[in-house]
């Protein structure tokens, strides 16, 4: 079986996108998220401003650049898992595995930064919105779960709130050990 391989097109796009955001992250973390602009990073990247709207929707989401790769794998970790494997474990690994990424060396001026800026913190709350209803509805298809789609919303909020509070937790492993044994317990329960 061969692996497909990505065109040259794709392949230049990507670079491009990745160059953008960052460029634009170093840019944010050197001036200040509110000091720089979107033809700023659009004149640091050497691309033409509707050149980055095409990759990217808004300057917030320049930050969130990760934003569909997180949500992909945490659908992925309900749709992917084996059929014995017990559902919340594997929420429980994929989150672990996400915070420990975002809490390691160098992350911490990111989220400083998001913290510190209000259209950041806002921007960031809708992602999380729709991550939780995107989870929620892999919850709801699973043909292997028998909860209600109420308490598949309900778990799924439970769950992006649980990357929320253990990244800026001072012990991440031992947040999200705590918060999913509560996740479980309200799993077992619905």
């Amino acid at each position: 079986m061969t692996v497909p391989t990505t065109g040259r097109r794709e392949r230049k796009k990507a670079a491009t996108r990745q160059k953008i955001a960052d460029t634009a992250l170093r840019l944010f973390l050197e001036r200040g998220y509110d000091e720089v602009g979107i033809r700023d990073v659009a004149a640091e990247a050497d691309v033409a401003v509707t050149t980055l709207f095409s990759h990217f929707a808004s300057k917030e989401a320049l930050v969130f650049e990760q934003d569909g790769d997180f949500e992909r794998r945490l659908t992925q970790a309900v749709t992917d898992r084996a059929p014995d494997e017990p559902l919340i474990p594997a929420l429980r690994r994929e989150i672990l595995a996400m915070v420990l990424h975002c809490t390691a060396d160098g992350a911490a001026p990111i989220y400083r930064m998001i913290d510190g800026s209000r259209a950041l913190r806002e921007y960031e709350e809708s992602i999380r919105l729709r991550h939780a209803e995107s989870l929620a509805a892999a919850l709801v298809a699973d043909p292997g779960l028998t909860q209600s789609p109420t308490a598949c919303r309900t778990i799924a909020r439970f769950v992006i709130d649980a990357f929320a509070l253990a990244r800026d937790s001072a012990d991440p492993e031992a947040a999200v050990a705590e918060i999913f044994q509560m996740v479980e317990a309200a799993w077992d329960v619905a």
